[in-house]
C-alpha cells in the first residue's frame, strides 16, 4: 500500500511493511519473555529491536492479556515516565508508539517524551456500548488534537463487523480533523479461536477502507492452543502466520520476534502480485 505515515516530522513509509517490536514494561503480560523490569533490560530491547531491522517500537505498561486486570491509570503512568526516558535516552531518534487506551496517558507521552504513535485497544477494556463510544470519543478527540498517527482497534468478532466498526471510527475521526489512521482488526481480542482464524482468512477484505493494516498476532492463544503447546513455543507458528497477513495486504507486522518477522518480509515480498527485484 502506498502510505506514509507523518511520524513527528518524518515519513515512515509503508509501501514495504514494517516491523514494530514490542517492549512490555508489565510484570504480567501473556508471554513472559517479553517482560522488561530493568533499565539494561530496556536499553537492550529498544536496541535489539533497531538492530534486528524493526522500524517502530511500542511501548505497553498495561498488560492486555484476556482475562487481566488493567494496571491502575497511576500505575501505566509511572511505568511510562520510566520507561520513555530510557527509550528516548537510548534510541533518541526511534518511532515510538505507546499502546494504551487512556487519553490522559496518551497525552502524557506525547507531550513529556514526544511519542510519535498511538496505539490504542481500549474497545477491548469497555464493554457496554455506551462506555465504548465515550472512551473513545475522548481518545479520538485527543489524538487529533495531539496530531499524531492513531492505530484503532476493533474488538468486533467478524470482518463484517470489523469493516463496519473500522468505518464508524475513520468518520468520526476525519470528522474530528485526524490525517493519519491505521487499522487493527483485534486478532486475539473478543474472539474465540475460530473467529480469530475466520478473521485472518478475511483480512484482504481490510484493504476496501484505503488504509494501512496492522496485525498482532505474535505468540497469542490462536497459535499455541490450536498445536497444544504454550507461548515460547509458539514462535514458528507467528512466523507461519505473519506470511499470512503479509500475502492478504498487512502493512505492519506488531511482533516479539523482531527478526524473524523481517525476514518473513524480505522472503514473502518476491511472491507478491507486485514483486520487488533481488537485492
Amino acid at each position: 500500500m502506498e502510505y506514509t505515515l507523518n511520524c513527528n516530522g518524518q515519513l515512515l513509509d509503508l509501501s514495504t511493511p514494517q516491523v514494530m517490536g514490542i517492549v512490555n514494561v508489565t510484570p504480567d503480560s501473556f508471554y513472559a519473555a517479553s517482560r522488561v523490569q530493568s533499565e539494561r533490560e530496556v536499553s537492550e530491547r529498544v536496541t535489539q529491536i533497531l538492530a534486528e531491522g524493526g522500524t517502530m517500537i511500542d511501548v505497553g505498561a498495561c498488560s492486555t492479556r484476556p482475562g487481566s486486570t488493567p494496571a491502575t491509570e497511576a500505575e501505566e503512568e509511572e511505568r511510562l515516565r520510566w520507561a520513555l526516558a530510557i527509550v528516548r535516552r537510548e534510541v533518541p531518534q526511534a518511532v515510538v508508539s505507546v499502546d494504551t487506551f487512556r487519553p490522559d496517558i496518551a497525552r502524557m507521552a506525547v507531550e513529556e517524551f514526544g511519542v510519535d504513535i498511538i496505539n490504542d485497544v481500549g474497545p477491548n477494556y469497555h464493554y457496554q456500548l455506551s462506555i465504548i463510544h465515550s472512551q473513545l470519543k475522548n481518545m479520538f478527540r485527543m489524538v487529533s488534537r495531539l496530531r499524531v498517527p492513531y492505530i484503532y482497534m476493533s474488538a468486533r468478532s467478524t470482518m463484517k463487523d470489523i469493516l463496519l466498526d473500522c468505518a464508524e471510527a475513520v468518520d468520526t475521526l476525519r470528522s474530528m480533523g485526524q490525517k493519519d489512521i491505521v487499522l487493527d482488526p483485534g486478532i486475539g481480542f473478543g474472539k474465540t479461536l475460530e473467529e480469530n482464524y475466520a478473521v485472518l482468512r478475511d483480512l484482504e477484505h481490510m484493504k476496501m477502507m484505503g488504509l494501512p493494516v496492522l496485525v498482532g498476532l505474535s505468540r497469542k492463544s490462536m497459535i499455541y492452543r490450536l498445536l497444544g503447546s504454550s507461548p515460547s513455543e509458539a514462535g514458528n507458528g507467528t512466523t507461519v502466520l505473519n506470511t499470512v497477513a503479509l500475502m492478504k495486504g498487512a502493512s505492519i507486522l506488531r511482533v516479539h520476534d523482531v527478526r524473524e518477522a523481517v525476514e518473513c518480509i524480505r522472503l514473502v515480498a518476491p511472491c507478491s502480485p507486485q514483486a520487488i527485484n533481488f537485492k
